[in-house]
């Protein structure tokens, strides 16, 4: 007669069990940070595919000006303004205010006021816009004015936006937002290629390709 030998009893001791619950949970840890860079990556680029999309091209644009050079467009135009206005003993007499909105509402200026200066003998005031400009001088003695206008076409109006010449506070902030945007899209697009494993180091050696030849330009041409 044989003598059955009892089960085996798998023990886990209390090493075992803390070991097994720390690499769950740097599984977990891994799992959900591989979800939220590909959640983030996912939405940030959509959210910010419009404006990437237009510092791309107006980048391409703003490095061949010359292109477009022929669009710009400069007037010559002549008016008045009311002789109490400029004629004054005092320069802080002058109403600058009135001759300012005087000026939109007859050219159409739509630029913001960049420059209002004043002296013995004249009025200088300058607008200043995305691919825009115009320049007034107003004679104080007789309330004449010779206003230069330069529209620098399309294409100089969407590189100013690119550059934020001259596009005021709400541009700007757009700008910083962009600029986060694309910081956030690029750093999401590392931390996923490294739960790629098929793709990690191809992934890898492409980015640091990259790095490499914007420095080598660099040093080869531009120091």
């Amino acid at each position: 007669m044989k003598l059955q030998q009892p089960p085996l009893i798998n023990v886990k001791f209390p090493a075992d069990n803390a070991a097994a619950t720390a690499t769950h949970k740097q599984q977990a840890l891994k799992r959900r940070l591989a979800s939220w860079s590909r959640w983030l990556h996912i939405y940030l680029s959509m959210a910010s595919f419009a404006i990437v999309f237009f510092f791309a091209v107006t980048g391409l644009t703003l490095n061949h000006t010359d292109w477009f050079a022929d669009q710009q467009r400069t007037a010559q135009l002549k008016g008045n303004v009311e002789l109490k206005w400029v004629k004054t003993d005092a320069d802080d007499k002058v109403a600058k205010l009135e001759i300012v909105e005087q000026l939109r509402r007859t050219h159409g200026i739509k630029a913001a006021l960049s420059d209002f200066r004043i002296d013995e003998s004249q009025c200088a005031v300058s607008f200043k816009g995305p691919g825009y400009s115009a320049d007034a001088f107003i004679n104080r003695e007789s309330g004449e004015y010779d206003l230069t206008e330069n529209r620098m076409g399309v294409v100089a109006v969407l590189n100013d936006l690119h550059k934020g010449r001259d596009t005021g506070r709400a541009w700007s902030r757009l700008i910083d937002a962009s600029a986060i945007f694309m910081t956030l899209v690029s750093l999401t697009g590392m931390v996923l290629i490294f739960f790629l494993k098929r793709w990690r180091r191809s992934g890898l050696i492409c980015a640091l390709f990259g790095a490499i030849a914007c420095l080598w330009v660099y040093w080869q041409w531009v120091s």
